[in-house]
């Protein structure tokens, strides 16, 4: 976006059965099974800026990419590998590493609030969550499978030094991109009329 956009008026929101219908269907990737081809460079830059349309109170941009290939994440998983013998079950969190190396890349979305400011820190770490969902809609868009997760590793102190998460920051989700090989089993929903209350 350029200065000259700034101000300009965007189209109002028109029908469309196929964003309902693709909408109706979403459903989170098992990240073990995301496998070539994924993105390429110029299609993540585009699902990189559609994810980044996301709401954001103060304008503030609470948020951080760090993009992640094949080489990264397999570098990453072996500096974590002796930390997961610290946690509460060693041969699940050793098992979990491997989410960080199937796909063909991923996108660490760090939450970066800006403390003291009159827009809650809570308000901006929701903002860094609507980037997260923003940027699998967009994976979808470009025909890619997407898996948001977490892990024992985004919240473990010494993993954020090797994630180069700063004090302060926290990890809003790996994004791991690919393309599955068959489509992914439908989960439970919820009973919404048990979810929502309508009043006039």
């Amino acid at each position: 976006m350029s200065d000259a956009d700034l101000g300009r008026a965007l189209p109002l929101p028109t029908p469309s059965s196929e964003l309902q219908a693709r909408l109706a269907v979403r459903r989170s990737a098992p990240a073990q099974a995301l496998a070539a081809p994924g993105p390429t460079p110029a299609e993540m830059a585009q699902i990189l800026r559609l994810g980044a349309r996301s709401p954001d109170h103060g304008k503030l941009f609470p948020w951080r990419f760090v993009v992640l290939g094949p080489e990264s994440r397999a570098a990453l998983a072996g500096a974590l590998r002796p930390l997961s013998v610290r946690q509460a079950d060693p041969g699940k969190a050793e098992k979990v590493l491997a989410k960080l190396t199937a796909a063909p890349v991923s996108v660490l979305v760090v939450s970066t609030p800006v403390e003291g400011h009159k827009v809650p820190v809570w308000e901006q770490q929701l903002s860094a969550g609507a980037v997260c969902m923003n940027l699998e809609h967009a994976a979808d868009a470009f025909g890619y499978s997407a898996s948001w997760i977490t892990d024992w590793y985004s919240y473990d102190p010494q993993a954020l030094e090797l994630l180069g998460v700063e004090p302060g920051e926290q990890v809003a989700g790996f994004i791991h991109m690919g393309t599955l090989a068959e489509g992914p089993l439908e989960r439970p929903r919820p009973d919404l009329a048990a979810k929502a209350v309508y009043r006039s």
